[in-house]
């Protein structure tokens, strides 16, 4: 085949006929190095010559964005590649597959705590017990807050959640020093609320690990750091609870109370055992005085029903029937003017009663764990309450 010198004026001015389906027209100056024209399109440069006895063509590019000095470069160093044993096209293509997998793996080392927690509080959930449960979940939200939010209750804004510091974190950032850095400055807020939320995070370690496209970036061991176990509180389950010595002082006190809305609700979680919460939801609805029955939400989607006895019958009968927000009448048992209309918040009027009965150190949920005991002592078997 002819060679020439490649010129500017040469490479510009090379056309292919109509009547052909491509030209070619080779350099003189750079082995295997031609431009190849077709009557449609624009010229390219490519590289031909032989590989393992068949014949090997490589486009190089446009002479839009090569130069001649630079096409006849590529085609050396590509010649250089055959003469070493190797494929042009297989060199090519392992330079793209790496560069893909650069990219993809910077894209993959670049995703942070937020995106993979958002997936975990969906996806999460152990496999092998009960879902999480709405309060767990709703606690799980609330740490990774980034705050500033009006509160519902009181003036000013929320503070940021213990884990928010984390939500910008990469992954792959997530060590031992910067775990243990971190839990020491929440700390300083809450210990327990830090180590609360470090149980938490320790749990979405644990689920990143498993997830094959998350498990290269995380230490599942990060918040087991020494520095971090050695500063933890010591767990202590609570135990709190009425002593029979303690009862009639307390009920003396919270039959007292000014508010005759609390003074039921406490005594009622005294008499049920319910959570605290779910007896502020209970509603008129829930309450059969004919059938002497008490319909109390237990699970998302799960009621249990309790006998309704004399004494709590003539309790409830006895409350104020409120009044909500659009003037009707509050469907709730237990209602106060809060924004959702039932009794919100009956720590003060709790502590009041301690107060009074000379009572320590009880929480509200201790009044849930007194009806076991009580009702234990009294000779009912565990089973039943």
């Amino acid at each position: 085949m002819a060679k020439v010198a490649f010129t500017a004026g040469r490479v510009r001015g090379f056309k292919c006929e109509t009547d052909r389906a491509q030209a070619f027209v080779w350099d003189s100056t750079a082995p295997g190095l031609g431009l190849r024209a077709t009557p449609a399109g624009k010229p390219a440069y490519v590289f031909q010559s032989e590989f393992q006895g068949k014949t090997l063509r490589v486009t190089i590019g446009s002479p839009d964005a090569w130069s001649i000095p630079q096409a006849q470069e590529k085609a050396r160093e590509l010649q250089r590649q055959i003469d070493e044993g190797r494929d042009p096209r297989e060199v090519k293509a392992a330079i793209i597959a790496a560069d893909v997998a650069k990219r993809t793996t910077d894209a993959t080392s670049a995703i942070i705590v937020s995106v993979a927690w958002s997936r975990y509080t969906v996806e999460g959930s152990p496999k092998r017990r009960d879902d999480w449960k709405p309060r767990y979940v709703a606690d799980m939200a609330k740490m990774a807050s980034p705050g500033g939010k009006k509160k519902l209750r009181g003036e000013g804004l929320t503070l940021p959640g213990h884990l928010a510091p984390l939500m910008g974190w990469r992954l792959s950032d997530v060590t031992e020093d910067a775990l243990t850095a971190w839990f020491k400055l929440e700390s300083r807020r809450s210990k327990h609320q830090a180590t609360r939320a470090l149980m938490m995070f320790r749990g979405f370690l644990r689920w990143c690990s498993t997830e094959p496209a998350l498990r290269g970036l995380v230490n599942r061991e990060a918040g087991k750091a020494p520095a971090i176990m050695d500063n933890l509180p010591e767990a202590k389950r609570r135990t709190d609870a009425l002593e029979a010595a303690q009862v009639p002082g307390w009920w003396s006190g919270a039959t007292q109370l000014s508010n005759l809305t609390a003074s039921a609700y406490l005594r009622a979680l005294v008499l049920t055992g319910a959570r605290r919460e779910e007896m502020a939801a209970i509603k008129w609805s829930d309450v059969e005085f004919r059938w002497q029955k008490l319909t109390i939400a237990d699970k998302v989607g799960d009621t249990r029903t309790i006998p309704l006895t004399a004494y709590m019958s003539w309790m409830l009968a006895s409350l104020p029937r409120g009044k909500g927000t659009d003037g009707l009448p509050s469907p709730f048992v237990f209602a106060s003017a809060s924004k959702s209309g039932r009794l919100a918040d009956p720590r003060s009027s709790h502590e009041k009663v301690l107060l009074s009965a000379g009572v320590d150190g009880l929480t509200l949920h201790g009044l849930r764990r007194s009806f076991s005991l009580l009702g234990e002592a009294a000779g009912a078997p565990a089973g039943a309450i």
